[in-house]
């Protein structure tokens, strides 16, 4: 990513724009005078837009913008891709953890991803797999308002397993929260 930006000395226009750490533009000079203005200020001149004429310059401290960018990038991925959790439940679960997964079910859903629920048997559980299936019924039920099975639940081996989507497109909490203080507001 520092290869993207010309900073300081590697910047090789004749005259550049200036722009200060508040965002004002200060005017068009030469790099050499702009980078006396950054190192006054204790920070560096960042070229942000090289094709523009003359190119951007911008005072800024060059570590904490790259760190901007890189977080605006991670971001911006992480809402393009819907990603799949896997959560894995016992027949012999307790209430409480119960509760406990099904509350992470319900995260994961809200926030727009997919959920796969596997149920491993283990040893002579397999002998009574209609526990798995009442287990996962309880699940498709208890999350019925925000998501639904993209397939019931299929039986491979040991491993029963379904993959539970949000049933809203609109994913995110934040714009759920958005939506309704609309409708309140």
């Amino acid at each position: 990513m520092r290869a993207r930006f010309r900073v300081n000395e590697r910047i090789k226009a004749q005259q550049v724009r200036v722009i200060n750490e508040e965002g004002k533009q200060i005017g068009i000079m030469v790099p050499e005078e702009a980078m006396r203005f950054a190192r006054e200020a204790g920070l560096d001149l960042v070229e942000i837009a090289p094709d523009a004429n003359p190119p951007v310059c911008k005072i800024i401290d060059f570590g904490k913008f790259l760190y901007q960018i890189s977080k605006k990038e991670k971001q911006h991925r992480k809402k393009s891709t819907p990603q799949t959790k896997e959560i894995r439940l016992s027949v012999k679960i307790s209430d409480h953890d119960y509760s406990y997964k099904l509350k992470h079910i319900r995260e994961f859903l809200e926030e727009g991803n997919k959920v796969k629920v596997t149920i491993i048997f283990r040893g002579r559980e397999i002998v009574h797999n209609e526990k798995g299936i009442e287990l996962m019924e309880r699940v498709i039920k208890d999350v019925s308002d925000i998501g639904k099975p993209e397939f019931q639940p299929k039986l491979l081996g040991r491993v029963m397993a379904m993959v539970l989507s949000p049933s809203r497109t609109s994913g995110s909490k934040e714009q759920q929260k958005s939506e309704e203080a609309q409708l309140k507001g």
